[in-house]
């Protein structure tokens, strides 16, 4: 027993993000189901008791995943927005912003594991994470209804976030880096889909 309690002291320092990372990229790639605490120890170079100092169960390693990245990419697109401009240089700046955390390595497997695996989570832990993407929505919201205001776009309606949503985070299934555009470029692309070009 006291072998046990050394080697998980040994294990223990600064190997949070680290699991954290490792249940991310697991769990979009086979599924929160299929993938065991083994699993995840083995990829982190661990013995198998060592992320239960850190999660009690995989339950809480999978809400850490999902609140996280979206900690992560609301931090950044935040940033992106408190940098002021126009409504579409703001605008433009939260896109791009959004794009290059989700298209990161980290960010792919966040989104893939935010969109797929979800569902697995307890009520309570679903609701924080409800509460955490609302208030995410709620700053494309507002840039959304400036743009509005500005006469940059026609509709600024909860639908159009929706959509705008959907566009954004569907990019992991199918953006490659060497697919011959640039995040940027994906990012004013969208920009120009979806706003009056008399507003560039």
């Amino acid at each position: 027993m006291a072998a046990s309690r050394k080697s998980l002291i040994k294990d223990e320092p600064n190997r949070r993000a680290e699991i954290v990372r490792a249940a991310s990229r697991l769990f979009a790639d086979k599924g929160y189901s299929a993938t065991t605490i083994r699993d995840i120890a083995r990829a982190v170079d661990m013995q198998s008791g060592s992320p239960f100092y850190h999660f009690r169960t995989k339950h809480d390693m999978l809400l850490a995943v999902v609140l996280e990245g979206m900690a992560t990419i609301s931090r950044a697109v935040g940033a992106a927005a408190a940098q002021g401009g126009t409504p579409r240089e703001i605008f433009d700046a939260m896109l791009l912003a959004h794009l290059e955390q989700l298209l990161a390595e980290d960010g792919r497997h966040f989104a893939a594991t935010l969109l797929h695996e979800s569902h697995h989570l307890e009520a309570a832990a679903l609701a924080e994470l409800i509460e955490q993407k609302d208030a995410y929505e709620a700053l494309w919201q507002k840039a959304l209804r400036e743009l509005r205001r500005a006469g940059d776009i026609a509709d600024d309606s909860h639908v159009t976030r929706l959509f705008l949503m959907g566009a954004l985070n569907w990019t992991v299934q199918w953006y490659h880096p060497k697919g011959g555009r640039s995040v940027r470029q994906i990012a004013r692309q969208l920009s120009d889909l979806l706003l009056n070009p008399k507003s560039r």
